[in-house]
Formats: structure tokens, sequence, C-alpha cells
């Protein structure tokens, strides 16, 4: 297997990140080649040490008072040996050698004694620098986090008379990472990551409707300038406002036009989960053995990008060491391959594609989603719309769920309108959209030229790990779902 290539890293990250995983404990990069040469003395493939220290703020904003604020820090490592398909892991809080040692030897009893393979760590490697390694939880005293919420709900309040309740949240995170790996490679990454969000809530004539906004990404709380501000304020109560006069969806097999930007998440969701590695390889995945053959109609070309500048789901490397890439799924219609991992990656004879991603140190890596796009086409938006005689827009997604193995998904549209005539006619209230991803993906009749990713709110789960992903499409006409609805 042939692993990516890596362009020297500074050695100032990797040095600031020694400092903070490595010295408080007396632990040196001599002291890791030891630790995998001892988990090398059994005859196993592969070995990576994972350490991590991250700190994670929130808080919360409801009617105008601070409901909670909490402080986390995590710090620890993962130790993990691989041979073909079997994977052994442990992990410690406590980053010490003896904690290694004692990780090291429950690891290597995946495999028979024998000596295997080790280098030593004398690779650097980090191939981006996609975004600023300033800690955002530090650089804004707390009293201005607040200040934030309460400006934030004031521009809510001052929208529109019909606001009676506005919910309101603020994240930040700082995560270091630190991995050693048997193939001689040592390589750090520093990854920023803040989140604000707002809910309102309306009423008018005793009926009451809400709106949700927010964004974020890989920076820090400069980004939530006074205009950012009024974007999302302004987003969330038009949302709710326009749900006060939406009707009941009709039911039914119609024609689709889906939003561009955050509506990607039925990407991600329906077709996303069925691209990576692992369903693959096991065969569990409703795009199993079909690289090379048409799984989309022409035209529809998604690529999983993790080198996307500041994006929530963009990663300098991934958390197996493994430089991000930007990987091409579907190409004009066309299977073109999976988003691998090292496990899967060598285990199906190609190269990984940085997509290794794992939760915190006390988790495994897994072929995971970075930012997953649909590439733009050229039709106008307001042409697809126009082309629709009788159909549904949804312009925005709330939550959805999804079978692998299938591709069956069911979403819910938080913001959509009947199409009448190529005209938006009138909004409505309580759309699903039920039908199989794969399938879908071959009844794409129009795509549009307005790509746009989404304001960076995505988070992803899978097997109980959860991590920060982006999504991103144009304007879509899809000819044939089934819309569940409440008339």
């Amino acid at each position: 297997m042939t692993d990516l290539s890596v362009p020297p890293v500074s050695d100032a990250l990797l040095a600031d990140a020694e400092h903070l995983l490595l010295s408080p404990s007396g632990l040196t990069q001599a002291a890791l080649s030891g630790v995998l040469a001892d988990i090398h003395s059994h005859d196993v493939e592969f070995a990576d040490l994972y350490f991590q220290h991250a700190h994670f703020e929130s808080w919360s904003l409801e009617e105008g008072i601070v409901k909670s604020g909490s402080f986390n820090i995590d710090r620890g490592v993962g130790v993990r040996a691989v041979s073909g398909e079997r994977q052994a892991y442990a992990y410690s809080d406590d980053i010490s050698h003896a904690a290694l040692v004692e990780a090291a030897h429950a690891v290597r009893a995946i495999a028979r004694q024998g000596q295997s393979a080790v280098a030593p760590l004398d690779r650097r490697g980090a191939a981006h620098a996609l975004y600023p390694i300033a800690d955002p939880v530090a650089g804004l005293p707390e009293a201005d986090k607040v200040a934030l919420l309460e400006r934030l709900e004031r521009i809510a309040r001052a929208r529109d008379p019909r606001v009676t309740q506005v919910m309101a949240s603020l994240a930040g995170e700082h995560e270091t990472i630190l991995i050693a790996r048997s193939d001689g490679l040592v390589v750090a990454d520093v990854r920023p990551l803040v989140r604000m969000s707002i809910t309102v809530i309306v009423e008018e004539s005793g009926r009451r409707e809400q709106g949700h906004a927010g964004g974020g990404g890989r920076f820090d709380y400069a980004h939530f300038a006074d205009e950012m501000l009024h974007r999302y304020a302004n987003e969330a109560v038009a949302q709710a406002v326009l749900n006060l006069a939406a009707r009941d969806a009709p039911a039914g097999n119609m024609t689709v036009v889906l939003g561009n930007g955050w509506p990607g998440i039925l990407l991600h969701e329906a077709i996303g989960h069925g691209l990576e590695g692992d369903f693959n390889r096991k065969g569990t995945s409703a795009f199993s053995g079909r690289v090379g053959k048409r799984v989309a109609a022409k035209g529809v070309t998604v690529v999983d990008d993790g080198t996307l500048e500041r994006r929530r789901g963009s990663l300098n490397i991934d958390d197996e060491g493994n430089t991000t890439r930007r990987t091409v799924l579907i190409e004009d219609g066309v299977l073109q391959g999976y988003m691998q991992d090292r496990l899967n990656a060598g285990l199906m004879r190609v190269a990984p594609t940085g997509n290794g991603r794992r939760e915190s140190f006390a988790s495994l890596p897994m072929p995971r989603m970075t930012n997953t796009i649909m590439l733009a086409g050229d039709r106008e938006p307001a042409e697809i719309i126009a082309s629709v005689k009788s159909g549904l827009y949804a312009a925005n997604f709330g939550g959805g769920q999804v079978d692998i193995t299938s591709g069956k998904f069911v979403f819910s549209a938080s913001e959509a309108w009947m199409i009448e005539d190529g005209k938006l006619a009138y909004p409505v209230k309580g759309a699903t959209l039920i039908g199989n991803g794969p399938d879908a993906l071959t009844k794409v009749s129009m795509v549009g030229n307005d790509l746009t990713l989404d304001p960076g709110v995505g988070t992803c789960g899978k097997d109980g790990q959860s991590v920060p992903v982006g999504v991103g499409q144009p304007t879509l006409r899809i000819d044939g779902l089934t819309v569940g609805g409440t008339a």
C-alpha cells in the first residue's frame, strides 16, 4: 500500500504539540519510537500513537438569561495495532511512559510473537495550512461572549414584533493532536472550531412557529461581527414568519427541487455514507462493487474535499496523519471510488484518501466525510423552478435518517414551497422527502449553477462517534420523489 505523500511541516507546529502533549510527562520522540518497537515485538503490520489535548466551551442564552455555560478539557492518548482486518486499541487519559507501555502490551496481543518492521520517527509532515492556530476559547473574555449572544437576541426581537422567544448558543474549541506511526511518520495539527446558532419562536393569532439559523468554522469568534449577527437573526426570523403562513403539505410522488447549500445534508446522509470505504469493503453499501459504473444521472459530480480553507469539515491532516485531499467520488454520473482510511484502503488495495477520522483519543479511526459537495451545473435556479409545472421546492432541511445498506432516507423540510406553473405558489409545512439515495441520483434532471456551501453547522454521527463536517450543493431538480405531507 502506498501512503499519501506528506510534504514537510513547520517544525514550530510540531514543537508546540510536543511541548503541550509530551514534555509535561518527560516523553520524547525516542521514547515514542521505543513504544512502537515494543508493539512490533509481535507480528503486527502497523501501529500508531494518537495524542490529543482539547478544550471546549459552550454558552446558551434564553429569554435574555444565560441558562448554561460549560468548559471541558479532554487529554489523553490512544494506542493502536493493526494485523490484517483486526485492530486492537487501548487508550488512557494519563499521558505517561508507563501508560503507553501498558497500552502497547495490551494491543500487541492481537498478533503472535515475532519481530515485525518498525521505522525510526524521522518523517515529518502536514500538507496544508487551512486555518489559523489561535485559540478562540482564550481569545475573547467571557463577558464579551455573553454580550455576543445578548446582541443577537436583541437584533432578532427588533426584527419582528411577533417574536416571542429567542434561544441562542455559542460554542468554541481548540484541539492539538500529535500522531506517531510505526512507518516513521510523526506529525501534528492544531485545530480551532467555533459555532453560533439561534432559534426564534414567533406567534400570531394563537399559532406558533419557529425558525433556525447559524454558522461557524475553523476560525475565532471575531467572525461573528455585527453583520453576521444580523444575517443569522434575519434568516431565523424570516423562516419562522414564513412558516406562520404555511399550509399543510400535500403527499404523493412529485417533482422536487432542492435548494442550494445546507440541503446538501441529504446528499451527505443518503449518498455520502454509502461511499465510505468500510461499508463497501464489507459489501454492505448500495454502491459496493460499482466503481466505474454509472450510479447517477449525467452532469452529477460529487467530491469530498477536506482542503477548503477555514471550513468546518476541513483538516490539515486526518486523524491517522495522512494529508487531506479533494477526492472525486462520482464524476458525470460514474462512480470513481470511495473515501478511505488506512485500514480499509490497504485491504481494498487502494491508496488512503485522507478520510481517517475519530472523535477523540478514546476512539478508533474510521473512514468519514469531510466536506461533501455536489459540483455546479449550468442551469439558472429560476430556470429550474420555472421548468416544474407542479411540485415541491425544499429550500431548507431539518433532521433526517438513512439506512446505509439500502440507501433509503427520510428527511423533513424546515422551509418548503409548492410550485405551480413554474412559480413558488405558497409555503407548506410538514413536508418530508422519502426515497432511496442511489435511485434519487439517477433522477436528477437539472443541476444549477449556484453551488453554495452550508454555513458551517454540520455534525455527523457514525458508530457512536461525532465529527464536524460540511456539505454543499447547487439547486437540483429531482424527478419523482415521494413526499410525505400533513394534508
